[in-house]
């Protein structure tokens, strides 16, 4: 060599071969800037200070990691070389760097956006579904005076009675095909509803034996098919529209006496919109394009338990509406009110699964839930029932049997409340029937005690998480 040989970093002579000491000094971590061939010496341990370094740049995106590995893809990700690591931060491979930047890094867990409300209900669908199944009711106050209802409601009974079973089932089965498709949904509602309208009448036409009765049991019966179909593809405005006659004449009744033909034209006017907002729904639902792979229909068997509650809630409110008509009216209104609430405890489900740490937690915040919104339910029928006369025991515990089943139906439980459902309308019928017990003390002993256990049941099923994810 023609010169000295400097032994000191930053020396004059920069073209000759240079022996340098670690620069402790803060450099970019990929590449270098001297110009000279650097010879480092060996190093003893991890550079502490330029680890440091890297995990204070890089503590927002290594504080939310959860295991050292995210770490490590992190650093993998940033491009960070194998020759680097060693080099700058004293450490062997990729891994023990994330572990000490992972040790370094206090865990910092940022709480998720809130997205919006899968569960948020529709408030005007909700109520307007409440209006629509009370409406129909103004047809029996338009015909009252041209039928004896003393002699003839049996028959209307019956045949409601048959109809409500049979909506529910199919109902169910119309909401299962929905699932593959809407016109597939059409096609199972084109054959049950028409099937089902014609049970209702042959049913009725026993008690009736013959006579004018039974047209107004197919009407009744036709109207309660036809809507059906409505309420399941969700056209409940135009339901709300035919059935624009009924408002009319329940709205000039009390102030004008319109004759028979008007009281029997009316209803027939409403019946003649709704079979005809029927058919135009079920034609658009078959013009829906037909499903890739439909896959097996569902078995008939699973719609039974759901035929059952409809059955057992027409028993139900039928025993109620024997001793207070006005109560039961008010009943089927709040039918809307329920509807939300069942949406509503859907979501603060949701959000009870998040706020809850361990599965005990949740069985708590979801007995919180579940309280909440059926004392809601039930405080509100509480005041019709005290304005109706009716006892202030047997309609909120009704509504809360009638709700807490509708509740564990919606989250796919079916058989439970078939079951006690059945069971409180069976016993409660049979003691009627025979006269073994006074009136007014059947329906509590029977509403009671089905709405507690509904009730249990809900929470033993319910608050559980795997039913809410």
């Amino acid at each position: 060599m023609s010169g000295p040989m400097s032994l000191e970093p930053g020396g004059s002579n920069q073209d000759t071969l240079t022996l340098r000491l670690a620069d402790t000094r803060r450099a970019p971590r990929h590449q270098r800037t001297d110009a000279t061939l650097t010879l480092r010496l060996p190093s003893f341990g991890p550079n502490e200070e330029e680890v440091s370094r890297l995990a204070a740049e890089l503590a927002d995106r290594v504080g939310p990691a959860v295991h050292p590995y995210e770490v490590a893809a992190l650093l993998e990700a940033d491009g960070l070389s194998a020759d680097v690591i060693r080099e700058r931060y004293g450490h062997p491979n990729i891994f023990s760097l994330a572990a000490a930047l992972f040790e370094r890094v206090p865990r910092v867990f940022v709480e998720p956006s809130k997205g919006p409300d899968p569960w948020r209900p529709d408030h005007v669908r909700c109520l307007l579904r409440g209006v629509l199944f009370a409406l129909p009711g103004l047809a029996y106050l338009l015909t009252a005076p041209l039928w004896n209802p003393g002699r003839h409601a049996t028959a209307l009974v019956v045949a409601g009675i048959v109809s409500w079973a049979w909506g529910q089932a199919l109902g169910h089965r119309a909401y299962l095909r929905m699932v593959t498709g809407r016109r597939e949904a059409g096609r199972t509602l084109l054959v049950g509803a028409p099937v089902g309208a014609l049970c209702a009448t042959a049913a009725a036409a026993v008690p009736a034996g013959g006579g004018p009765v039974i047209w107004a049991a197919a009407a009744q019966s036709l109207y309660l098919a036809a809507a059906g179909v409505l309420l399941v593809l969700g056209r409940e405005r135009l339901l709300l529209a035919a059935l624009t006659p009924l408002i009319a004449g329940g709205a000039v009744l009390p102030w004008w006496e319109p004759g028979p033909v008007i009281r029997t034209g009316l209803p027939v006017l409403a019946l003649l919109a709704t079979l005809g907002a029927a058919a135009r729904s079920l034609r658009a639902a078959h013009s829906a394009p037909a499903a890739a792979d439909a896959g097996p229909r569902p078995r008939l068997l699973r719609s039974l338990p759901y035929g059952l509650f409809g059955l057992a809630a027409a028993v139900l409110v039928l025993l109620e509406g024997r001793q207070e008509p006005y109560a039961v009216i008010a009943l089927t209104v709040s039918m809307g009110p329920a509807e939300w609430l069942l949406y509503r405890f859907r979501g603060l489900s949701v959000t009870a699964l998040g706020a809850a740490a361990t599965p005990v937690g949740f069985l708590l915040r979801s007995a919180g839930v579940l309280a909440l919104c059926l004392s809601a339910y039930v405080v509100l029928l509480l005041p019709v029932a005290l304005l109706t006369g009716a006892a202030p025991v047997t309609l909120p515990a009704l509504a809360a049997t009638l709700w807490t089943a509708l509740l564990l139906q919606a989250f796919g439980v079916a058989w439970p409340p078939a079951v006690i459902c059945t069971a409180a309308a069976g016993g409660a019928g049979a003691v009627t029937a025979l006269g073994l017990a006074p009136g007014p003390t059947v329906l509590p002993l029977a509403f009671g005690p089905a709405a507690l256990l509904l009730a249990g049941c809900a929470l033993w099923i319910l608050g559980r998480p795997a039913r809410h994810t």
